[in-house]
């Protein structure tokens, strides 16, 4: 049975940060695309970065590019988001995500600006229980 953990969240000020964290198991991590995704109250599900397992190569949207950095440890199967400078809109319940069938959360523009394709969580996605981030002064 596939496990994500998330921990990490909390009460930030603006240009705060917080590293998040997940821990996955029930399934081969070092073999499958990792993502982060977030939902605000009212709102639907926003892709929030990808992690490729072989290289480690990493996408995310202008949102938070540059703010945030998602990184990896496959030897203890861990997923970190970094997130930087946050603001008030980056408030939201934060999911650690796996699409079982190997489906991707994203799409890259030939000008490498990567945008999400996710409207609702699917049958062969597996999320965590998500941990809250809220930035507030």
């Amino acid at each position: 049975e596939v496990q994500l953990v998330e921990s990490g969240g909390g009460v930030v000020q603006p240009g705060g940060s917080l590293t998040l964290s997940c821990s996955a198991s029930g399934f081969t991590f070092s073999d499958s695309d990792m993502n982060w995704v977030r939902q605000a109250p009212g709102k639907g599900p926003e892709w929030v970065s990808t992690i490729s397992p072989p290289g480690g190569r990493t996408y995310y949207p202008d949102s938070v590019l540059g703010r945030f950095t998602i990184r990896r440890d496959n030897a203890k199967n861990i997923l970190y988001l970094y997130m930087n400078k946050l603001k008030p809109e980056d408030t939201a319940r934060y999911y650690c995500a796996v699409n079982l069938a190997k489906r991707g959360y994203y799409y890259c523009s030939s000008g490498h600006r990567c945008f999400g394709k996710i409207s609702s969580k699917g049958d062969d996605d597996r999320w965590g229980q998500g941990t809250q981030v809220t930035v507030s002064s």
